[in-house]
């Protein structure tokens, strides 16, 4: 057996003008646009303001001749529902930071109140708001098909995968009947944050792999007491499962730009990174997307790198700015500066540095909201609106290669398998071999 699908399968277990000029970093002043524009090439410098520098630099990769750019609501609310705003009250003033940026004490919700962070005067303000990404609300998990695609220099690569996925959260839930029977837990003494499956229908080379992994709660712990995720893969060619190692999540996948840290900008241990925050920003990003490509639609033309989102819905947001340095000196990281949505803490766009401190690679996502289209995010008994700015699109671009990966999931969802029963049923190992 090739051993393209398993690297491949590390990187899915995660489930992209005129004149290049300079600026120091995205800067305040009141927008020339207003919502209900639409920003082609020849008007896209009146979004260089708003935008973080690396990107605009960079802007031949996504902005290109023909693009049609909407401007959609200023800074429209997208607060997570009641329940996560219940459960970060109830909790609130419980979390601390703990040893190597570990977080101690946490049970659900927000971990550290956004309108409490001192981004300037606080020097755990950058730990803190990491751990909120963490603890995100994000739903039950989340179910989608996905297709992921390599690009080199505008041409789309025979390298591809499509498949099905879904993660499970199984700690620190909102919900009231766990918060109150298990302090969160979706089984009693549960050990883990999540579990996550997916497999793999094309190519034909890598049809009927499977794979579960798990992350656990002790991932919050410093190192010396946190474990590596679990990740099991079952190769159809050998009819049986395998277990494998996930302890190097930096290394580059199958000869992508991915990591397994990469996706969502960020999916990695946070003890094992220093973290800062680095400042405030007004900051327009693709947000709530009109488009529905994979996998209702392969032909959306996303430019002619194949890493664009310029002919989309794009929002004015207050971001937060923060940057980790790994511990590990062997990481191929120097640092990774993210943009993190404030309200709703998902990740805007990040840029990650090598060793040398150059721009490496660009990462960023698009959005949909649940509200927007209850049919494909329904609510469920405990939570009847989920209010889920869903992360339904990532792409990376290296930028000293030209090349670059998109992993299209635009009907993700967070809404929960039927029982308790499907869970287990769903997370278990052995599901891998039945029926194969």
């Amino acid at each position: 057996m090739r051993s393209r699908p398993f690297s491949v399968l590390l990187m899915m277990l995660m489930l992209a003008a005129p004149g290049l000029t300079e600026q120091e970093d995205v800067v305040p002043g009141a927008p020339t646009f207003k919502e209900g524009d639409i920003i082609t090439l020849e008007n896209v410098n009146s979004l260089k303001p708003f935008l973080p520098k690396e990107f605009w630099v960079n802007r031949d990769f996504f902005f290109y001749e023909g693009m049609e750019l909407m401007v959609g609501p200023f800074n429209r609310s997208y607060s997570p529902p009641p329940e996560y705003h219940a459960a970060t009250e109830r909790f609130r003033g419980e979390p601390r930071i703990g040893p190597e940026n570990s977080l101690e004490n946490y049970t659900a919700g927000q971990p550290f109140p956004m309108e409490e962070i001192d981004c300037a005067a606080d020097p755990q303000a950058g730990t803190k708001i990491i751990w909120n990404f963490d603890y995100q609300w994000s739903g039950t998990g989340g179910a989608a098909e996905y297709y992921y695609s390599y690009w080199d220099r505008g041409e789309e690569l025979p390298l591809f995968y499509e498949g099905t996925a879904r993660s499970v959260i199984l700690s620190h839930r909102v919900e009231k009947p766990y918060l109150d029977e298990h302090d969160g837990d979706v089984f009693r003494a549960e050990l883990r944050k999540q579990a996550f499956g997916i497999e793999i229908n094309q190519p034909f080379d890598a049809r009927g792999i499977a794979l579960m992994t798990y992350r656990y709660k002790s991932a919050d712990k410093p190192q010396a007491e946190a474990k590596n995720d679990d990740t099991w893969v079952y190769v159809p060619a050998l009819r049986r499962v395998r277990r494998i190692s996930t302890a190097q999540r930096t290394d580059a996948v199958s000869g992508t730009d991915f990591t397994m840290d990469d996706l969502r900008s960020f999916s990695g241990i946070i003890p094992q990174y220093e973290w800062e925050c680095l400042g405030e920003f007004d900051i327009i990003a693709p947000m709530n997307s009109k488009i529905l490509a994979y996998p209702y639609s392969k032909d959306i033309n996303f430019g002619p790198y194949g890493v664009s989102y310029a002919s989309d819905n794009w929002e004015m947001r207050k971001a937060v700015k923060i940057r980790f340095t790994p511990r590990n000196s062997d990481h191929p990281y120097d640092h990774k500066d993210i943009y993190l949505d404030k309200e709703t803490l998902t990740a805007l766009y990040s840029f990650a540095y090598d060793r040398t401190n150059e721009l490496w690679k660009i990462i960023w996502h698009n959005h949909r909201f649940s509200e927007d289209h209850p049919e494909w995010y329904p609510g469920w008994p405990e939570i009847p609106n989920p209010n889920d700015l869903r992360v339904v699109g990532d792409m990376i671009v290296n930028v000293q290669t030209g090349t670059g990966n998109r992993i299209d999931f635009w009907d993700a969802s967070g809404s929960p398998l039927a029982s308790q029963g499907r869970i287990r049923r769903y997370i278990d190992v052995g599901r891998l071999t039945k029926g194969r």
